[in-house]
């Protein structure tokens, strides 16, 4: 029996910072060594998402951290005169008040189950996010208080501990597929992907196009 719900966040409740990311990367474009931005956007998430998967543990960072640390090394790549600092406030201000989906606060007001939000980004971003929104959730799970980001087990777990579910008990959503859905799956939780933009589904993987609809996986 489905007891709670488990939610990303950013992609899934409220928007990723994907505007704000092309206003940077156009910017070191315009002032490095190439005019190709989506060069720039590529080589900046492979440096990002490989400190993700370095930190845990012992060598863990907070995504603000490894966000400025990986633009820094994009602006030295491409040799851009552009100000890391002033551009990744940019995006930690978007972190903090970042545009809602149409559905999500539909979503809190009419699930009967309760909603515990699993997210990658920092307590304190995530934390203010929810109160700009007035979102009320059961309770919030970061990577930071997990020290691991998501696809790795750690978080999950801790959620689930917190919550006090087991793995059967909980349906986790979000809008990645290797962060959220491979993850939650590795713990034996249910994983829906949200497919906003109705792409095909891998074999075996459960989507849906819209938070309302989860009602019809777990009122069952």
């Amino acid at each position: 029996m489905i007891k709670a719900i488990f939610s990303d966040f950013y992609g899934t409740l409220v928007h990723e910072d994907g505007e704000i990311i092309r206003r940077i990367t156009k910017e070191i474009a315009k002032t490095g060594n190439t005019d190709n931005a989506s060069e720039i956007g590529r080589f900046w998430w492979k440096e990002f998402q490989l400190s993700l998967d370095k930190a845990f543990g012992g060598s863990f960072q907070t995504q603000r951290e490894l966000e400025y640390q990986s633009l820094r090394k994009v602006i030295e790549h491409f040799e851009s005169t552009a100000n890391a600092k002033i551009l990744s406030e940019l995006m930690f201000d978007f972190w903090e008040k970042p545009a809602v989906f149409e559905d999500s606060k539909p979503f809190f007001e009419q699930c009967r189950l309760p909603v515990y939000i699993v997210s990658n980004i920092d307590r304190n971003d995530v934390c203010g996010a929810v109160e700009y929104h007035g979102f009320a959730p059961a309770g919030i799970f970061t990577s930071e208080d997990a020290r691991a980001y998501k696809p790795r087990s750690e978080i999950f777990l801790l959620a689930l501990k917190s919550a006090g579910f087991d793995p059967n008990e909980v349906i986790h959503v979000g809008d990645s597929l290797s962060s959220d859905v491979a993850g939650a799956q590795a713990v034996g939780i249910r994983a829906v992907w949200l497919n906003r933009n109705s792409k095909e589904a891998p074999r075996g993987v459960l989507s849906v196009q819209s938070l309302m609809e989860l009602e019809g996986l777990y009122a069952v």
